[in-house]
């Protein structure tokens, strides 16, 4: 029985279509659908249910796929105890919301050239929303972002959450302490409309009873410091960012008499019984994390 027929099989059932499954294996659709094809002219059944356009497995489908999560499962282990690694670097499709970019993703990326060099990497930056959609689909291996996935067949896991603080222009904004109130009369510039930092700016001054101020929703760290550096307002970022943008750029991390929610962050990714890089790649992930101060708090804003 040829794998990769099983495989294809296995990726059609997980993924819920043949056009989502040839993505993840870089196939064209009439090559996914002629493997599994062929599976089930050996087999001598029919897998999936052809009669409507919606993706449905007969009942044959349904206990075969158990059975195809075992054998890819066994190809695995026996790769791995003879020692075999393929002759050629593994991809993992990665995608990552910018606060992850510009805080601990670089070195974490070093890290793994180091500890693992069959790893290739493609890196996608996205939105939460649009990372956890994507490995819904398949069309990417693992995410970090600030909400989990939460589909069939694709498993969360919390990381540690990244401490929020406001960022001015180091010579417009040079108040020892702010309050709110001194906020309040400027711009303030946060993450997309919907998102955890742009809710938990407006829950921060709806504590307090304050008006809201003039709140612009941007979905890119590097737009919001260049405006932050053309003094169009304040800003509101990860700790860790600010720390390391304000070493080459006019940004001072303020001191307010409030402090914003920590942003969520976790890392969802599809099993997959035939491999376990995902599952090493992630546990990579959470060791460097765990002795990396970048992403702990305890950052402090400038006095």
């Amino acid at each position: 029985m040829n794998l990769r027929f099983v495989e294809a099989f296995h990726w059609a059932v997980s993924l819920g279509g043949v056009t989502r499954a040839a993505e993840k294996l870089h196939l064209t659709q009439s090559a996914l659908s002629s493997r599994i094809a062929s599976l089930e002219q050996e087999l001598g059944v029919v897998l999936l249910d052809r009669r409507e356009r919606q993706f449905r497995l007969t009942n044959a489908g349904q206990r075969f796929h158990l059975l195809a999560v075992q054998l890819l499962d066994m190809q695995r282990q026996v790769k791995e105890e003879m020692g075999s690694k393929g002759d050629k670097p593994v991809s993992l499709r990665i995608g990552a919301i910018e606060s992850v970019v510009h805080t601990w993703l670089a070195g974490w990326l070093q890290e793994m050239r180091r500890t693992q060099p069959d790893f290739a990497l493609e890196l996608t930056v996205e939105t939460s929303p649009v990372l956890v959609d994507q490995v819904k689909r398949g069309a990417l291996d693992l995410v970090f972002a600030a909400i989990p996935g939460t589909s069939a067949g694709v498993r969360s896991q919390q990381l540690p959450s990244m401490p929020l603080v406001f960022v001015g222009h180091a010579q417009l904004h040079q108040r020892p302490r702010y309050t709110l109130a001194h906020l309040a009369a400027l711009d303030l510039l946060t993450f997309q409309r919907g998102s955890h930092p742009h809710q938990s700016l407006r829950d921060l001054f709806e504590r307090r009873e304050l008006a809201l101020p003039h709140i612009h929703a941007i979905s890119s760290i590097s737009a919001m410091v260049q405006l932050v550096e053309a003094g169009f307002g304040v800003a509101t970022l990860p700790a860790a960012a600010a720390a390391q943008l304000a070493q080459r750029a006019p940004l001072r991390i303020l001191r307010v008499d409030a402090a914003l929610d920590p942003l969520p962050l976790h890392a969802s990714y599809r099993e997959d019984p035939g491999s376990k890089l995902t599952e090493s790649v992630l546990g990579a992930a959470l060791s460097y994390l765990s002795s990396n101060t970048l992403a702990k708090p305890g950052l402090r804003p400038s006095k």
